[in-house]
């Protein structure tokens, strides 16, 4: 596990970042330049976020360019260390799908993937699904407590020696090692097993955004990460405190859950102010590191690496390279594989 003494640092790929000229639609080159940037920086993750259209809107039906599962698929083939962790709604998709989907990215990957589970509802996008009336935030908060649960639970179904391949016998898989999730709840009813073994980091990451202090248990208890809004450094630190606070109650290491604060950077930041800043969020332990929301320049993103980071790296904040081959690593997670 962690110790807590590195600050971790993920970036938010944000819709159109990648440069293109006007009404010219964003290619994946660009965007996979830019991740390659960010994976030589030694950044722990990127965030590729993604929205089902949502309304007639043509604003709200343009803004993301490539659907967060399968950029993350493509993301994998031209990385080999960055952890890639894909947003994908609850409504649009059903959990063992959602389940199978993201344990075979990370087997693609060689176990750097993660899912970001959004605990905010999309305006109108459950009317896409047929879900015309949307949900109440009560039920949305249950049935999204209850498809974590699921998805957690299919990403288990294999103990990490049960699949055998014994042609010699006939025995593809121990059956005293495979787990069926037998799940009939609230929302879903899902058997299991999940047809995906193990990844090499054990299971993915799961990412949590969006939350409300209603959601904070739901955190506490499931989330291998969970992100946050900016504020004071005392807000942020209670936050912070309440949260560990919680995940201890529910019989986990707080250090087993990841605390970063969302922070916007420009192009233009001196790179020691910028540094104080995340430094002192940092020192005061109102986090565990920040997700780093950058405009849709690609000097954004060089300017950080070649400025901000060298100032963080030389104050001790930030490690040199790569602790591991997978993300659980980077991030010092338990069931990282390579630790």
């Amino acid at each position: 596990m962690d110790n807590g003494a590195t600050m971790h640092l993920a970036v938010s790929l944000l819709p159109g970042t990648a440069d293109t000229s006007p009404g010219e639609e964003p290619e994946f080159s660009g965007l996979a330049g830019l991740v390659q940037r960010a994976e030589a920086a030694g950044i722990d993750m990127v965030l590729l976020v993604d929205s089902a259209p949502a309304s007639s809107n043509n604003a709200a039906n343009s803004t993301v360019p490539f659907e967060a599962t399968t950029l993350l698929a493509a993301l994998a083939t031209v990385t080999s260390r960055i952890g890639l962790v894909a947003a994908a709604s609850t409504v649009a998709h059903q959990p063992y799908n959602l389940a199978r989907r993201f344990a075979s990215l990370d087997i693609i990957s060689h176990g750097r993937a993660g899912w970001n589970a959004v605990m905010a509802q999309a305006p109108r996008e459950a009317a896409n699904f047929s879900r015309p009336e949307g949900f109440s935030d009560t039920d949305f908060r249950r049935r999204s407590e209850e498809y974590i649960g699921i998805v957690q639970g299919l990403w288990q179904s294999w103990d990490l020696d049960a699949l055998l391949f014994d042609k010699t016998r006939g025995r593809f898989h121990d059956p005293e090692k495979m787990h069926l999730l037998d799940h009939k709840g609230e929302f879903f009813s899902v058997r299991g097993p999940l047809n995906v073994a193990r990844s090499p980091q054990d299971k993915p990451v799961l990412v949590l955004s969006g939350l409300t202090e209603a959601d904070f248990d739901i955190a506490a208890r499931t989330a291998d990460v969970i992100l946050l809004e900016s504020g004071s450094v005392e807000s942020a630190k209670a936050r912070f405190d309440d949260l560990k606070r919680r995940a201890t109650a529910a019989g986990r290491d707080p250090d087993a859950v990841k605390v970063l604060t969302n922070i916007s950077l420009t192009a233009e930041d001196k790179p020691a102010a910028t540094a104080d800043r995340l430094e002192t969020q940092f020192r005061a332990k109102s986090c565990d590191g920040f997700n780093i929301r950058l405009p849709q320049q690609r000097s954004a993103l060089d300017d950080f690496a070649d400025r901000v980071l060298p100032e963080l790296r030389q104050r001790g904040l930030v490690r040199e390279g790569y602790r591991g081959t997978t993300l659980r690593s980077h991030l010092g997670l338990a069931g990282g594989g390579d630790q």
